[in-house]
């Protein structure tokens, strides 16, 4: 049986481990207010690309100048971007997109799939396994910049261009709550317009092929970055989550030490009682 000084001590560390669990939960829940922000405004503008990007692909339906990121290709070169945390303690946040991408790649069996990673953990994991890695990205989801979505859609476009890849499909979680987040499989190159159900009839000052590849770009950077903010804002509900959980948890063990400790205190002090009345016992 333990000493009465070390559920002292045991209690005492899971106190500081519950001060530390409850200040990363409010740590992440003022961060995930600004990242849910972010998430939010960008989400209109996203929908009206869509939607431009629809009508200019309708009207440029036949044209032979048609861009060759729209050419569907069959698919024996495969780039996929990993977006993960950078830190850990967010429950299975990381675990389900590794695993995700790991079984991506797993279920093709005979094609290249090449791993651009976003993130520490995704980075961490696949380095010690025999997945080609073409490039890697790291702390990008804490400052976060539309410049990094750009440098990083051109490249893969770039790559599809020049025929080294194709197709690239991004995977990440998709923030839906505090406490659900989607998991996403998504296909961004070759683009396949979005068969959206309001149709616009623009009056086109230049052809409307050319303006099509001018919007491509756009289209392709705006796919990773709400990759890279859905990311963001489903890591920072994932940790507040997991250390809100962490917390209860941390409450839960101090009240049952509470209780052993004192179960122990009792049964030593009815110990010394009964050998006090044994030994007076004795003396008479």
């Amino acid at each position: 049986m333990p000493s009465l000084i070390d559920i002292r001590r045991r209690i005492r560390s899971v106190k500081s481990t519950q001060q530390i669990t409850k200040a990363m939960k409010m740590v992440s829940a003022a961060r995930l207010r600004r990242a849910q922000d972010r998430v939010v405004s960008a989400r209109p503008y996203g929908k009206m690309l869509r939607e431009m990007l629809s009508n200019v692909a309708a009207a440029a339906a036949g044209d032979e100048n048609a861009s060759p990121l729209l050419v569907p290709k069959q698919e024996n070169r495969i780039h996929v971007i990993l977006f993960t945390s950078d830190r850990g303690l967010a429950g299975a946040f990381n675990t389900n997109l590794i695993r995700a991408a790991q079984r991506f790649a797993d279920d093709r069996p005979g094609i290249q799939v090449e791993f651009e990673l976003v993130g520490r953990k995704g980075r961490d994991y696949f380095r010690r396994r025999t997945y080609p890695i073409v490039s890697e990205h790291l702390g990008i989801l804490n400052k976060i910049q539309y410049s990094d979505s750009q440098s990083i859609g051109q490249a893969v476009a770039k790559r599809v261009m020049d025929d080294q890849i194709d197709a690239v499909y991004v995977i990440y979680n998709e923030f839906r709550s505090v406490v659900s987040q989607k998991l996403t499989v998504n296909k961004i190159l070759p683009v396949t317009p979005p068969a959206e159900t309001s149709h616009v009839d623009y009056i086109y000052e230049q052809p409307p092929a050319e303006l099509l590849s001018a919007l491509l770009p756009r289209y392709i950077e705006l796919q990773v970055y709400t990759a890279m903010i859905e990311t963001s804002a489903a890591e920072h509900a994932a940790r507040m989550t997991a250390m809100d959980s962490a917390t209860s948890n941390a409450s839960d063990m101090i009240d049952r030490l509470t209780i052993y400790m004192n179960r122990v205190r009792q049964a030593s002090i009815t110990r010394e009682i009964i050998e006090v009345v044994s030994g007076a016992s004795a003396l008479d």
